[in-house]
């Protein structure tokens, strides 16, 4: 699988809600990082870290819609940058989020080794402390 045939495996995935097969695209020793998340910094090594990481988004009470994506070739044939945005909701209130998102995914022999992840953390919070 191609690094873009991932990432719309990817959106599929997100809008079933389907996390622990979101979890499988990962290789078992992959690398996620985060360097902007609150409060500080995440670096995830490895699938069960990534998949435990997956399985807590899951448990938000938010639908996830993925909207206006471009996808960034690069010199290299196994990383693709990729900006994109999600439209979050929250069912029990019908209170919603625009959240923008860039992430750069390195994919060898169909599997995630290795993304940087540059998420609107503030939108996705204040979705969720909203009364």
């Amino acid at each position: 699988m191609t690094p873009r045939e991932l990432f719309d495996q990817r959106v599929r995935l997100i809008h079933a809600n389907r996390w622990h097969d979101l979890a499988q695209q990962y290789a078992p020793d992959a690398v996620v990082e985060i360097p902007f998340a609150p409060p500080q910094p995440i670096r995830l090594v490895g699938r069960e870290a990534i998949a435990a990481q997956l399985a807590r988004a899951g448990t938000l009470r938010l639908a996830f819609a993925v909207r206006d994506v471009v996808v960034h070739e690069t010199a290299d044939p196994e990383v693709i940058i990729v900006e994109y945005g999600y439209d979050l909701t929250d069912p029990a209130t019908g209170h919603t989020a625009a959240v923008d998102n860039i992430q750069l995914f390195r994919v060898r022999d169909g599997l995630i080794t290795y993304t940087r992840d540059f998420h609107d953390h503030r939108a996705i919070g204040e979705l969720l402390n909203r009364p």
